[in-house]
């Protein structure tokens, strides 16, 4: 197996661990890989029969990745506050998805206009900041909001701004994901 295609049952694995021990230690999962001690930001996806059941995660990378991913997992179980704690029943019903971060790249945008045309549905992540407020959706998210305007309306809405909102001081980046699941 290469180890492009080991990448996903490790990181699985790792994100399962932690949820099961309740606590995000590296667990035996870590076993001489060297890229997971590399830096890298990640983001761990909790469904339920389909559902979503939980979803945190890190856009830059400040720790291990190992480490990012068990947190996340961890986060994304217990502390994700739309939902009430995994419960032991629900444990073996959980689907884990694991989307590994590129680092983000500014775009360099004047209106609303210009980061419709820049968007790539279905490839890019993006993170919006506007003031003190922030917000992200993973690429996966194209799959329910496929327009470029409704995926940026409801970007700016999870920030807490109006859909339409648009000021010079809007900052956009954007990201890419490997996803395991």
């Amino acid at each position: 197996m290469t180890e492009n295609a080991q990448r996903g049952p490790i990181l699985i694995a790792i994100a399962r661990e932690a949820i099961e021990r309740g606590d995000a230690g590296a667990g035996p999962a870590d076993a001489n890989v060297p890229w997971l001690g590399e830096w890298g930001a990640s983001f761990v996806t909790l469904r339920i029969g389909g559902e979503l059941r939980g979803c945190i995660g890190s856009v830059e990378a400040r720790r291990s990745l190992i480490e990012d991913v068990a947190h996340n997992a961890c986060a994304a179980a217990y502390r994700d506050p739309r939902f009430p704690p995994v419960s032991d029943d629900e444990l073996a019903r959980l689907q884990i998805e694991v989307s590994v971060l590129s680092a983000r790249e500014p775009m360099t945008v004047d209106s609303e206009t210009q980061a419709l045309a820049m968007l790539r549905p279905g490839v890019d992540g993006v993170y919006l900041e506007y003031q003190d407020r922030a917000s992200t959706f993973l690429p996966q998210v194209w799959e329910s909001l496929p327009h470029p305007l409704e995926f940026l309306g409801e970007l700016r809405r999870k920030a807490g701004l109006p859909a339409r909102f648009w000021h010079p001081d809007v900052r956009l980046s954007r990201y890419t994901v490997e996803k395991f699941g």
